[in-house]
């Protein structure tokens, strides 16, 4: 991109800050809990877009007169604290042999650049921990007393410290261990090295052909972010042979142009306090003061780093997008298969009585010996059996669901959750089908009396409202075998009141039945829908992406 596109890019627009915005909530809300193929890389790709977004790129594109930020990163033992102290002369980073040294990042700056980054303008979640240093003779060995200046509520930490031997417009960032074995150390180091507008890369003469930091030089040469790496540590005897060959690897994979320093060690490396001599940081702090103090290379690095990010956007939300809608289509999958089930189940229980299934056993049995047996009984009976027939068909429909749900990676790990087993409390979803089964029979004892007194008021002749219940349950669920419980209800309270009765009762016990079945398929879905995989994610990302791309 030319130079006159990068100049219009972090011009400060509202309109493209708007679009920024816009983007980083599409990103934010973005959810994959699905192990499915991707989803792990979809889930780190989303918090390095909000790291970079709200660390990073918001910040420069606001104030792109802020001071550039220069992150110090590399693996376990690569030496960054001790390179961080020696560019500003005194030890304010801790180093040693204890892993992991760095544990709270540490940025170092000019004083009258400290507003910039006492203001949560950049690595907003972190709290600020000011060193205030404190002249003692402590000073004269290399040595500082600090006391500490909290802002905000404990979190993680920043420390922050100021140097007047670092350049205006210049800060220092010494992250932590990008491999660190702590893994809040790790996620930090990445949090870190997304909000930098130069990115220093460290390792070693041992660890220099290692996969880690060759994975991180070829992230930031994706990202086309302004870039130096250090190969530190290095024998001065074999200094130069090192540093011919780090340089081949860095050509061979494109990266020739990336400003290179060596740091060899001397004889007098070790006699420092924990700071190398200045000759082997010379050239990389005077590459750095470059960087800040002139205008035009210090536009270049903020700008560079701006528009790489700006440009990775371009293959990165398509990415997250593509990932949004499988993990979309895996919810709708599970969902259709409980949907399915339970559609069968509808259907089986429908069947079920419309045939007269449930007038069997002792409901027949007291059937052919009513009214002897009461009405109470015969009402009770055939309520079991209604209850007995949804729960075994909800058991059926979950174990249908479970077998589904089984010929998928999201179903398969849903299945490991309580709320989803296929023997999921089956105590309390029968105790919820009785329940409502005895709802039911209220609602359908209240049809009855209602009748019984519009005969009444009618001048018709009494009838027993229990009786009226007794023989509409029968109608309802004996099938064939209930047809004489119709034609008894007609010869009592009148053909058209006996259909009308009739009606209503059916559309009582459907809705009943359609009711206990949607809440137990709710209950099955429960965990797919509390993972919140909206419809809107894909297209969301994709109209971010696409007003962004317009507001460029």
């Amino acid at each position: 991109m030319g130079h006159c596109a990068i100049v219009v890019i972090l011009d400060v627009r509202p309109e493209l800050l708007d679009a920024l915005s816009a983007l980083r909530d599409g990103v934010d809300a973005a959810r994959f809990p699905f192990p499915l193929p991707g989803a792990d890389r979809a889930r780190r790709t989303r918090q390095e877009l909000l790291s970079q977004l709200d660390d990073y790129l918001v910040p420069r594109l606001k104030a792109p007169e802020a001071p550039l930020l220069a992150v110090v990163g590399g693996s376990t033992g690569a030496g960054k604290s001790t390179l961080v102290n020696s560019l500003v002369g005194r030890r304010i980073s801790a180093s040693g042999v204890l892993r992991p040294t760095t544990r709270t990042p540490v940025l170092v700056c000019h004083p009258e650049d400290r507003a910039w980054f006492a203001d949560p303008r950049v690595l907003p979640g972190l709290t600020r921990v000011w060193s205030v240093r404190q002249r003692s003779r402590a000073d004269e060995d290399g040595t500082d007393r600090a006391e500490t200046e909290r802002q905000g509520p404990e979190r993680a930490e920043l420390r922050l410290e100021a140097d007047d031997s670092l350049p205006r417009g210049l800060a220092l960032l010494d992250a932590p261990d990008i491999d660190s074995l702590v893994g809040r150390n790790r996620e930090l180091a990445a949090e870190l090295i997304c909000a930098a507008d130069i990115w220093i890369l460290v390792t070693t003469a041992s660890r220099y052909a290692d996969a880690l930091p060759w994975n991180l030089l070829r992230a930031a040469k994706e990202y086309d972010v302004t870039l130096a790496t250090v190969l530190d540590r290095v024998p001065h005897q074999v200094a130069e042979d090192v540093s011919r060959h780090y340089a081949a690897l860095l050509t061979k994979s494109g990266l020739g142009d990336v400003p290179r320093f060596t740091v060899p060690e001397l004889p007098e490396s070790a006699a420092g306090a924990g700071l190398l001599p200045q000759t082997t940081v010379a050239a990389l702090r005077a590459w750095l003061a470059h960087c800040a103090e002139d205008p035009a290379a210090r536009q270049h690095a903020a700008r560079r780093t701006a528009v790489g990010t700006l440009d990775s956007l371009r293959d990165r939300l398509p990415a997250l997008a593509a990932a949004s809608a499988a993990q979309h289509a895996a919810a709708q999958r599970l969902t259709r298969a409980a949907e399915d089930a339970y559609d069968r189940a509808a259907v089986r229980t429908a069947a079920a009585v419309g045939a007269g299934s449930l007038l069997a056993g002792e409901a027949l049995v007291y059937w052919r010996g009513y009214p002897a047996c009461g009405p109470a009984a015969l009402q009770r009976a055939l309520a079991e059996e209604l209850a007995a027939l949804l729960r075994t068909e909800t058991d059926a429909a979950d174990d249908r669901v479970a077998e589904a749900w089984r010929q998928e990676p999201a179903g398969a790990a849903l299945l490991h959750e309580p709320a989803s087993r296929p023997d999921r409390d089956r105590v309390a979803v029968a105790t919820r089908i009785d329940k409502g089964v005895r709802r039911w029979r209220r609602g359908l004892r209240e049809l009855a009396h209602t009748e019984a007194r519009a005969a009444r008021s009618a001048d018709r002749p009494a009838c027993d409202p229990e009786d009226v219940a007794a023989l509409l349950t029968a109608v309802l669920l004996g099938g064939r075998q209930g047809r004489p419980a119709g034609e008894r209800l007609a010869e009592t309270l009148g053909a058209q009141a006996a259909v009308r009765l009739c009606d209503a009762a059916r559309a009582l016990l459907d809705d009943a039945v359609a009711g206990l079945l949607s809440r137990e398929r709710d209950a099955r879905l429960a965990p797919v829908d509390g993972y919140d995989v909206p419809p809107g994610q894909q297209s969301a990302l994709i109209a971010a992406l696409s007003v962004l791309q317009k507001e460029r």
